[in-house]
C-alpha cells in the first residue's frame, strides 16, 4: 500500500504546540500556492495517522484554518483548499472634513441590576451564556506576546490583521470589499455616530425603522435629526409606505436592521430588500444596514450590503453581542472614500480604538472556537424561543412572529393594560421589562412588549405575566 505523503515535517518536542507549526505550515504552503485552491486536504484520520499526531491536534488545526479562510469544510466530503482574497493596502489621504428619556429608564434598570436579578427585556445575551473559557484562553495567548501595542495607539483604522479577517468574512456572506474600506469601531453603538456625525445636519429628516432600535433615535436628535419611521412588516420596511415618507420628506438616509430585528425579531426578504434597495436607486437615498444579530441567524439570510455591494448601503456589525460587551469590537464597511473620510473623523473625536482589545477579539475568532460557540448559542436561543412561545400560547399573549434565530421576540398585550405601568409594576418585584413604546421614533403609544428568550423561563417572570395578563 502506497504511504500517503507528509505535508509538513512537525518537531513532536518543539517550544511550538503541534496545531500552531500545522496552522503555519499549511497557512505557509496556501499563501506560496504549493497548495492551490479547491484542492482536496487529507482527512483528519489519514493526516493524524501519516504525520503521528492525535486527530484532536488535526482537528483543532483544521478548524483553525477555516476560521482564517485557508481551508473550507464540505460536509460530506471533506476539507479543501480556499482562495484567499488579496489584501489591498488602505491609501492614505489627507483629512478632508469640512467642519470637525425613557430608553435611558430601560438601559439604567437593565445595567444596573445585580447579576442574580431578572432582566427578560435586555437586549443581550446573560453573562453565563458568554464564552468566559475562551476569553480568559486567549488573553493568556495574548499576554505572551509582547510588542508596542501595549502602550501604543493603534492604527486609525484598526489592528490591520482583523480587518483583514473581516474582509474575507464579508466576502463569505457576499459582500466583497477590500481592507481600505473596513473601520474598526468601539462597538455598533461607536459606528453608528461615527455615521451620523459625519452624514447628519441639523433639520435633516432621516428614516428609521418603526419599531426599532431607540438608542439610535436618541442619537439623531442630538444631531438636530428629525426622524420618521418605516413601519416595519414580517418581511421587512413597509416599502409603500416608505416611498410614501420619501416623496413627503424627501429624506437622505435611512437607517435600517435587517436581520433578526431589533425588537420583532424578523428577517427582511429577498424581495423587500430588493424594493428597498429600488427605492434607494430612485430616491437618491444612502441606507445604513446594522448587522449586529447576523450572526445568531443560523441559516443564510438576506443583507442589503450582500445585493448593493456597498454603493448606497454603509454596513455595520459588532462583536459586542456575541463575544463580549466589555471588549467593545465594532466595524463600518462601506466605499473607499468614505471608509477614510470616517477614519479621519474617528481620530478627531477619540484617535484610534484598542488594539488590545482588537487583537484579542482577531484571536477568539481565528483560533478554530469561535464557530463552535456560535453553534452551541444558536442551539440554546433556539431551545430558549420555544419554551418561550409555549409560555406566551399558554397565557394567549399572541407574537408579532416567531423568528428563526436571535435572542428577541415581539408579544402583544391585551388592549387594556398599560405596558408601561406593567413594566413599572416589575421592577418592583426585581424584574425588568422592556415595553413597547420605547421602540417608538417618537415613543408612540404600544401594546406590545420585547421579551429576551434567554430569561422568560424564569418561574418569577411566568407567575408576574401570569398574574398581570391573566
Amino acid at each position: 500500500m502506497k504511504t500517503p505523503h507528509k505535508l509538513l515535517t512537525l518537531a513532536a518536542n518543539g517550544t511550538n504546540p503541534l496545531v500552531d507549526q500545522i496552522v503555519n505550515g499549511l497557512q505557509k504552503q496556501v499563501d506560496e500556492r504549493q497548495l492551490r485552491d479547491g484542492m482536496k486536504m487529507p482527512s483528519i484520520r489519514a493526516f493524524a495517522s501519516t504525520h503521528q499526531v492525535s486527530r484532536f491536534t488535526v482537528v483543532t488545526a483544521y478548524d483553525r484554518l477555516v476560521a482564517m479562510g485557508y481551508l473550507q469544510s464540505r460536509q460530506g466530503s471533506g476539507f479543501y483548499v480556499t482562495s484567499r482574497t488579496p489584501v489591498i493596502a488602505a491609501k492614505t489621504a489627507p483629512i478632508k472634513l469640512d467642519a470637525a428619556t425613557d430608553a435611558l429608564w430601560l438601559l439604567h434598570n437593565a445595567l444596573s441590576q445585580p447579576a442574580k436579578k431578572l432582566i427578560p427585556g435586555a437586549g443581550w445575551l446573560p453573562n453565563d451564556w458568554m464564552d468566559h473559557a475562551g476569553i480568559q484562553r486567549s488573553l493568556r495567548t495574548l499576554s505572551k506576546q509582547s510588542g508596542s501595542y501595549l502602550t501604543s495607539y493603534g492604527h486609525p483604522a484598526g489592528y490591520a490583521p482583523l480587518r483583514h479577517w473581516l474582509q474575507h468574512r464579508l466576502g463569505e456572506i457576499g459582500i466583497s470589499t477590500d481592507s481600505s474600506q473596513i473601520l474598526l469601531t468601539r462597538g455598533a453603538t461607536h459606528a453608528i455616530d461615527l455615521i451620523s456625525r459625519y452624514l447628519v445636519s441639523p433639520g435633516d429628516v432621516v428614516l428609521v425603522d418603526d419599531p426599532g432600535y431607540f438608542l439610535l433615535y436618541g442619537a439623531l436628535k442630538s444631531l438636530g435629526a428629525q426622524i420618521i419611521g418605516v413601519p416595519w412588516n414580517k418581511d421587512g420596511p413597509d416599502t409603500a409606505k416608505m416611498e410614501a415618507l420619501i416623496k413627503a420628506h424627501q429624506p437622505r438616509l435611512f437607517f435600517t436592521n435587517t436581520i433578526l430585528h431589533n425588537p420583532t425579531g424578523a428577517t427582511i426578504t429577498q424581495a423587500t430588500a430588493y424594493r428597498v434597495l429600488q427605492l434607494a436607486e430612485r430616491y437618491d437615498l444612502t441606507i445604513i444596514e446594522d448587522d449586529i444579530y447576523g450572526d445568531f441567524h443560523p441559516g443564510q439570510a438576506t443583507r442589503l450590503a450582500s445585493l448593493d455591494q456597498l454603493q448606497r448601503v454603509i454596513y455595520l456589525s459588532s462583536y459586542s453581542k456575541t463575544i463580549s460587551a466589555s471588549l467593545r469590537v465594532g466595524y463600518i464597511a462601506c466605499s473607499p472614500d468614505l471608509a477614510q473620510q470616517l477614519t479621519d473623523l474617528k481620530v478627531l473625536t477619540g484617535l484610534t480604538t484598542s488594539e488590545i482589545d482588537e487583537r484579542l477579539i482577531y484571536q477568539m475568532l481565528t483560533d478554530g472556537h469561535y464557530r463552535k460557540y456560535l453553534n452551541k448559542t444558536q442551539r440554546r436561543l433556539q431551545q430558549g424561543r420555544e419554551q418561550a412561545i409555549t409560555t406566551f400560547e399558554r397565557l394567549n399573549l399572541p407574537l408579532y412572529v416567531a423568528p428563526k434565530g436571535g435572542m428577541f421576540i415581539w408579544v402583544k398585550m391585551p388592549d387594556e393594560i398599560n405596558v408601561v405601568e406593567m413594566a413599572n409594576q416589575a421592577t418592583t418585584k426585581g424584574i425588568t421589562l422592556a415595553p413597547g413604546n420605547l421602540f417608538r421614533p417618537h415613543h408612540e403609544p404600544s401594546s406590545w412588549m420585547r421579551f429576551n428568550v434567554t430569561s422568560c423561563h424564569e418561574p418569577e417572570v411566568i407567575a408576574f405575566l401570569a398574574q398581570y395578563v391573566g
